[in-house]
């Protein structure tokens, strides 16, 4: 793409950087994969919280690569679990967890509570760093409740056990495209489109 904005998706989720790809549809950039750049294996997540993470991911990785770039931490908040697994939920099962055992797991957890305790959100939280270091932080949030059975075979993670709130439809039963419109990374990426805009203009500017 010559010489304009190349953003690196700090993600080994394929899953994630497929739906990143629709979600930044549109701009002036290249958007780059962890290994299209040469990155290899996980970025250690041991931060207490979202924003910890994905400053950590973030910062590592542009300092690797020298790119911009954007990561995220995201999670599943569980009222019933007291905001469990939150920053967990990719490990809540286990570290080695398929998408499969990690709703059985969570399910299996819930199977007790009754559905006006079964209320949930998910949150996504961005940050976009710069090669120097410098983050910016955007955030989303998806309110809804957990499901007694997965339904659907779209989404990736706990999207089969999240039902949105007003829709009657898990996570996993939308169209990507409607998705992308109500999901927490969705309402997190109207901010980061924001961001990475500026990043454009400014290097139209020079």
């Amino acid at each position: 793409m010559g010489d304009g904005l190349r953003v690196l998706i700090a993600s080994a989720n394929q899953g994630k950087v497929a739906e990143y790809q629709e979600l930044l549809a549109g701009l002036d950039c290249e958007l780059l994969s962890l290994g299209d750049v040469g990155i290899f294996g996980d970025i250690a997540e041991t931060g207490d919280t979202y924003d910890q993470n994905a400053r950590l991911k973030a910062v590592e990785c542009a300092a690797r690569s020298g790119l911009l770039t954007l990561a995220d931490d995201s999670g599943l908040e569980v009222e019933a679990l007291g905001g469990e697994p939150g920053v967990r939920s990719a490990r809540y099962a286990g570290e080695h967890a398929s998408d499969r055992q990690r709703v059985a797991y969570l399910l299996e957890k819930l199977s007790d509570v009754p559905a006006e305790r079964r209320g949930a959100r998910f949150v996504c939280v961005i940050a976009i760093a710069t090669p120097a270091g410098e983050v910016t932080f955007c955030r989303g949030e998806c309110p809804g409740m957990i499901v007694t059975e997965p339904r659907g075979e779209r989404g990736f993670g706990y999207d089969p056990a999240f039902l949105l709130t007003g829709l009657g439809l898990t996570m996993a039963e939308l169209p990507p495209d409607i998705k992308n419109q109500l999901s927490h990374r969705g309402r997190a990426v109207v901010s980061a489109r924001q961001v990475l805009r500026q990043f454009i203009d400014d290097g139209r500017s020079r």
